[in-house]
């Protein structure tokens, strides 16, 4: 898991320069033929099983080999067992303008230890550990700057634009062909497949 956080974080410094914040939230090369837009939310249990069994595999076999690209958004998600998202999509996003390594190992975080925080609501308590005293500073600052707020808006407001009804989807967009919401994760196989007829 460690490995896997430090790989993603790798990828993510790649594409990572630049004033476009998405590019802090971005994995693999922009120069790949599908763009896959995967929006998620740290307190849905489905999506930490994603980041922890199905992300990786979606990595080795997509990303890394410059297939398709990777973007990550905050879909905010809200009701009973949910209190405590938005802080944590907060967090995650003012991470991303940090190092550009920051969001990942922040999520990272989030995700290995959501049965916990997001129960407590000791979110802060969690990401801290991963970041210096330098960054614990500056990301108390952001937090609370009405820009990361709308930034997670954003997010949403991009999901709901994408006919994105559930957490985890990513939203499949080939060079030239209109976007898919995928978000049928039982069978890692048959998105292999999908995918791969895309990129035919």
């Amino acid at each position: 898991m460690k490995f896997f956080a430090l790989a993603l974080a790798l990828s993510l410094a790649c594409v990572a320069a630049g004033p476009d914040i998405e590019k802090s939230k971005t994995a693999g090369t922009t120069a790949a033929p599908i763009r896959l837009d995967l929006y998620s939310d740290f307190t849905c249990p489905h999506c930490k099983m994603f980041h922890d069994t199905i992300l990786p595999k979606l990595v080795e076999d997509f990303i890394n080999p410059s297939k398709a690209y990777l973007v990550f958004h905050d879909y905010v998600l809200t009701g009973p067992g949910h209190e405590h998202s938005h802080e944590a999509a907060l967090y995650a996003a003012a991470s991303a303008h940090l190092q550009p390594s920051r969001y990942a190992q922040v999520s990272g975080a989030l995700f290995a230890a959501q049965s916990s925080w997001a129960v407590s609501g000791k979110v802060w308590e969690t990401v801290s550990p991963v970041l210096n005293a330098a960054e614990r500073t500056k990301i108390q600052q952001l937090v609370k700057d009405p820009a990361i707020a709308t930034e997670v808006q954003n997010d949403v407001n991009m999901g709901n634009a994408s006919r994105v009804d559930r957490t985890p989807t990513v939203v499949i967009t080939p060079r030239g062909k209109k976007s898919t919401p995928w978000s049928y994760w039982t069978d890692y196989a048959l998105f292999k497949s999908f995918m791969s007829d895309q990129l035919k």
